[in-house]
């Protein structure tokens, strides 16, 4: 009888879902397509109609299924060598890579402070009242703001004064401690070409880069650090001349005047704390306010002579600053050679003349004297 081809179709189908079926049975579940063990499970699909479910392997937890071995003994065979762990089991046992780490960015980075005011040298405070220089000695630690602050008269318009407050605002705004960027900001326009001293100029252009680093850095605020005690100071006095009247020379017993340039202390404390020496010999201060150093000159030899200053331990020198010369030669009183005083008779008054001969003393006739009656 003859067959279909439908019907021989649809037996090889059934055929091969039994084969299907009897491989997955008897296969160990231990190796993979290839040969190799591999650790994993195979799955097959079940027949299309979803009704049978095929068995799975043995879950992680429960132990392997004992099977007899070819040699008919039933165990597992004994391991020989180091067992190595399969591939999932080294990805899942290896550490997961760090993230890598974000380049820093500008807001990250930290803020370079500015710069702070240099060395004075130190104006001390001799009399006890605050003047610029010494509250500039007192704004160069950058903790002191506040108090130099406070110190400043509240009246004072003088150019110095007013960058000084501005420099004590402004220190203590960039520190996040107060302060006000306005304030010191029209201190410092108001101060500008002004502040004609050293340490005027010095506050005036470290307020300005405290300004700067604000528009560049508007809402940050970094720690000032003191400058070092080695950097090069602001100020260094110096004598600009000597006033001898001109000429270049002075004698001994003479006032001459030592004009200093670019003073860093109160003119009013000079004759406290300043010492003048001329020709090696110290001398006496007179001070003027400009400052001007009035001295007298000594005894010294002719010849051209040094003048020093000394203050606050800081010492400048003028070689040959002027000439001295001899003195006046004056004769002792009893070397004179006077001569013998004359009676006061001898000498004729001064102013006078001697009278002639009245009229009656005339001789001959002469006309009797006619009065005049009114």
């Amino acid at each position: 009888m003859a067959v279909s081809l439908g019907t021989r179709v649809s037996g090889l189908l059934v055929a091969g879902a039994v084969a299907v079926a009897a491989a997955a049975i008897t296969s160990d579940g231990g190796g993979s397509a290839d040969g190799r063990g591999g650790g994993g499970t195979v799955v097959t699909a079940g027949p299309s109609d979803g009704t049978r479910s095929l068995p799975t392997g043995p879950s992680a937890g429960s132990a392997p299924a004992v099977r007899p071995s070819p040699d008919g003994h039933i165990g597992a065979p004994a391991l020989t060598g180091t067992p190595r762990a399969s591939q999932r089991e080294r990805a899942s046992a290896s550490p997961a890579p760090a993230p890598p780490s974000p380049s820093p960015t500008m807001s990250q980075k930290l803020l370079e402070a500015p710069a702070w005011l240099p060395p004075g040298p130190d104006s001390p405070n001799l009399d006890g009242t605050p003047d610029p220089s010494s509250v500039y000695d007192l704004l160069r630690t950058p903790t002191e703001c506040r108090n130099a602050l406070e110190a400043l008269p509240g009246t004072s318009g003088a150019a110095e004064w007013t960058v000084l407050r501005g420099l004590a605002t402004a220190c203590l705004a960039v520190q996040g401690e107060g302060g006000n960027w306005a304030q010191a900001g029209r201190d410092h326009a108001a101060s500008a070409g002004r502040a004609d001293t050293c340490k005027g100029r010095a506050a005036y252009a470290v307020l300005g880069g405290l300004l700067d680093f604000h528009r560049r850095h508007p809402g940050a605020s970094v720690r000032l650090k003191p400058t070092a005690s080695g950097a090069p100071a602001a100020c260094g006095y110096r004598i600009a001349g000597v006033d001898t009247g001109g000429d270049g020379e002075a004698r001994p017993g003479e006032t001459i005047g030592i004009e200093l340039a670019e003073a860093y202390f109160d003119p009013a404390e000079l004759q406290r704390d300043v010492g003048v020496l001329i020709g090696g010999q110290q001398v006496p201060v007179l001070v003027d306010r400009r400052p001007v150093l009035s001295v007298v000159v000594p005894v010294l030899q002719p010849g051209p002579v040094d003048v020093a200053v000394r203050h606050a331990g800081t010492e400048v020198r003028m070689p040959a600053a002027f000439t001295v010369t001899a003195p006046e030669v004056v004769q002792e009183p009893s070397t004179l050679i006077t001569a013998p005083p004359r009676s006061i008779s001898s000498w004729p008054p001064q102013a006078m003349f001697p009278l002639g001969p009245l009229p009656a003393h005339l001789t001959g006739p002469h006309p009797p004297a006619r009065l005049r009656i009114p």
